[in-house]
């Protein structure tokens, strides 16, 4: 089976980007996020002991059912020789997948929380005469209310910062590279030779004034336009933020990734 990799890590903090410059190497596939996660869950699910029929199940027929799934569904119609896949779900997964594609790597997209936050914001208001997916397209409710919850547990924010943790720390952290969005936007040569460094891979020259990826029928579907636009060059945008100041201050202590003395796992930050 062809290389796979993984795409996670939290929420507006350029994993849409760095799918879009991948797609630049035609021996590359990477896009948004695929549907494959919540395939897995199910799959999990299904073969777990609240299927009477699983004490037939082994644990390496399980792991050849997921590898099953992933073959399958990036099978002719897809002629890359690697593949990235994206879901904010997998940092959650990196044992599972681990034991499934043990030569596999994962790029976990980060930013400051507080601009996260600010990003979320920023779309809802941009999109006003819309609600959003994000919030289960109700319309009330003020901020406040708002971030309350994108930052609990099940959140959007809350999970995948969660989740984000849980990686770092956990046993199978060689898999894992943090790449801060940061960099990305700011020094996209130095993040992208970071990445084909990490996952082995021969250099692939980019061209960051010329990006390329558009989903603004999925975008208008889920009543955000423009969510996953990504600009032609990239660049630093330099701008203030929409929350309020006690919100934006909540979150600026978050970035655990920039303690090194935290990194116990010695995970490589860029």
């Amino acid at each position: 089976m062809r290389p796979v990799h993984f795409i996670s890590g939290l929420p507006r903090s350029g994993s849409t980007l760095l799918a879009a410059l991948l797609r630049q190497n035609p021996r590359f596939h990477a896009h948004m996020s695929s549907p494959l996660a919540g395939m897995v869950d199910t799959l999990l699910g299904e073969m777990s002991s609240r299927n009477e029929l699983s004490v037939f199940i082994t644990d390496g027929q399980r792991r050849q059912v997921l590898r099953g799934l992933f073959a399958n569904y990036y099978g002719v119609e897809f002629a890359a020789e690697v593949v990235f896949d994206t879901s904010r779900v997998w940092c959650s997964k990196l044992p599972v997948l681990s034991g499934i594609f043990p030569e596999s790597k994962m790029i976990a997209c980060v930013r400051h929380v507080s601009w996260i936050v600010d990003s979320v914001e920023r779309a809802i208001q941009k999109n006003a005469l819309r609600p959003s997916f994000m919030f289960n397209f109700q319309t009330g409710g003020t901020v406040y209310n708002r971030v309350e919850g994108l930052a609990n547990g099940d959140g959007l924010v809350g999970f995948s910062y969660n989740a984000l943790k849980e990686a770092f720390y956990g046993e199978h952290a060689r898999h894992l590279m943090l790449l801060q969005y940061e960099t990305l936007v700011s020094d996209p040569a130095k993040a992208m030779a970071a990445v084909y460094d990490f996952i082995g891979e021969p250099p692939f020259r980019h061209d960051f004034d010329n990006v390329h990826f558009n989903v603004d029928e999925f975008d208008a579907h889920t009543g955000m336009p423009g969510l996953h636009a990504v600009g032609k060059k990239v660049a630093a945008a330099e701008r203030k933020s929409v929350l309020p100041p006690d919100i934006f201050r909540r979150f600026e202590n978050e970035a655990f990734w920039l303690n090194a003395r935290a990194n116990i796992r010695g995970v490589r930050v860029v």
